[in-house]
Protein backbone atom coordinates (compact mmCIF):
# COMPACT_ATOMS: atom_id res chain seq x y z
CA UNK A 1 0.00 0.00 0.00
CA UNK A 2 1.46 3.39 -0.91
CA UNK A 3 1.89 6.18 1.62
CA UNK A 4 -1.05 8.08 0.08
CA UNK A 5 -3.28 5.03 0.53
CA UNK A 6 -2.10 4.00 3.99
CA UNK A 7 -4.85 3.83 6.59
CA UNK A 8 -5.12 6.59 9.19
CA UNK A 9 -4.05 5.78 12.72
CA UNK A 10 -6.79 4.35 14.90
CA UNK A 11 -6.96 7.48 17.11
CA UNK A 12 -7.72 9.73 14.10
CA UNK A 13 -10.47 7.42 12.89
CA UNK A 14 -11.99 7.29 16.36
CA UNK A 15 -11.89 11.08 16.74
CA UNK A 16 -13.70 11.67 13.43
CA UNK A 17 -16.65 9.49 14.39
CA UNK A 18 -16.79 10.62 18.02
CA UNK A 19 -19.62 12.59 19.53
CA UNK A 20 -19.01 16.13 20.79
CA UNK A 21 -18.97 14.81 24.36
CA UNK A 22 -16.28 12.26 23.46
CA UNK A 23 -14.22 14.92 21.69
CA UNK A 24 -14.37 17.14 24.78
CA UNK A 25 -12.32 14.52 26.62
CA UNK A 26 -9.38 15.41 24.33
CA UNK A 27 -9.32 18.89 25.88
CA UNK A 28 -7.07 19.64 28.84
CA UNK A 29 -7.05 22.73 31.01
CA UNK A 30 -4.39 24.75 32.77
CA UNK A 31 -6.69 26.68 35.10
CA UNK A 32 -5.63 29.89 36.74
CA UNK A 33 -6.44 30.53 40.41
CA UNK A 34 -8.55 33.54 39.39
CA UNK A 35 -11.62 33.28 37.16
CA UNK A 36 -11.68 34.95 33.76
CA UNK A 37 -15.51 34.80 33.84
CA UNK A 38 -17.79 36.83 36.06
CA UNK A 39 -21.54 37.20 36.45
CA UNK A 40 -21.72 40.93 37.08
CA UNK A 41 -25.04 41.05 38.90
CA UNK A 42 -26.70 37.85 40.15
CA UNK A 43 -29.83 39.88 40.92
CA UNK A 44 -30.35 40.23 37.16
CA UNK A 45 -30.15 36.43 36.80
CA UNK A 46 -32.62 35.91 39.61
CA UNK A 47 -35.21 38.54 38.68
CA UNK A 48 -34.91 39.12 34.92
CA UNK A 49 -33.80 35.80 33.46
CA UNK A 50 -36.27 33.03 34.30
CA UNK A 51 -34.74 30.58 31.79
CA UNK A 52 -31.11 31.04 32.96
CA UNK A 53 -30.15 30.72 29.30
CA UNK A 54 -26.39 30.61 30.01
CA UNK A 55 -26.90 27.23 31.68
CA UNK A 56 -28.19 25.96 28.33
CA UNK A 57 -25.94 27.41 25.61
CA UNK A 58 -22.53 26.89 27.22
CA UNK A 59 -21.03 23.73 25.64
CA UNK A 60 -18.81 23.16 28.67
CA UNK A 61 -21.68 23.58 31.15
CA UNK A 62 -19.65 26.20 33.04
CA UNK A 63 -22.73 27.98 34.40
CA UNK A 64 -24.92 26.28 37.01
CA UNK A 65 -27.82 27.91 38.83
CA UNK A 66 -27.86 26.89 42.50
CA UNK A 67 -30.84 28.15 44.56
CA UNK A 68 -30.21 31.92 44.56
CA UNK A 69 -26.85 32.25 42.83
CA UNK A 70 -25.00 31.40 39.67
CA UNK A 71 -21.99 29.12 40.09
CA UNK A 72 -19.29 29.65 37.46
CA UNK A 73 -16.93 26.68 36.97
CA UNK A 74 -14.38 28.65 34.95
CA UNK A 75 -11.79 25.86 35.19
CA UNK A 76 -13.53 23.92 32.40
CA UNK A 77 -14.24 26.86 30.08
CA UNK A 78 -13.67 26.11 26.37
CA UNK A 79 -13.05 29.81 25.67
CA UNK A 80 -15.58 29.80 22.84
CA UNK A 81 -17.06 33.15 23.86
CA UNK A 82 -20.67 31.96 23.75
CA UNK A 83 -21.41 33.53 27.11
CA UNK A 84 -20.14 36.96 26.11
CA UNK A 85 -22.64 37.14 23.24
CA UNK A 86 -25.38 34.80 24.47
CA UNK A 87 -26.47 36.45 27.70
CA UNK A 88 -29.60 38.45 26.81
CA UNK A 89 -28.79 40.93 29.60
CA UNK A 90 -25.06 41.29 28.84
CA UNK A 91 -24.47 40.28 32.44
CA UNK A 92 -21.41 38.08 31.93
CA UNK A 93 -17.92 39.54 31.81
CA UNK A 94 -15.60 37.35 29.72
CA UNK A 95 -11.89 37.93 29.14
CA UNK A 96 -9.17 35.62 27.91
CA UNK A 97 -7.31 33.84 30.71
CA UNK A 98 -3.90 35.32 31.40
CA UNK A 99 -0.99 33.93 29.42
CA UNK A 100 -0.20 30.26 29.90
CA UNK A 101 -3.61 29.45 31.37
CA UNK A 102 -6.87 28.20 29.92
CA UNK A 103 -7.72 25.52 27.44
CA UNK A 104 -5.07 23.23 25.92
CA UNK A 105 -6.09 21.32 22.78
CA UNK A 106 -4.69 17.86 22.14
CA UNK A 107 -5.06 16.82 18.54
CA UNK A 108 -5.21 13.21 17.61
Amino acid sequence: MSEAQSPQPQSQNAAKGATIEEKQYLIRFNADTKSHLRVMNTEVCMSSCPDKICTIFCPAEVYKWENIRMHVGYEGCHECGSCRIGCPHQNIEWVYPKGGHGIVFRLG
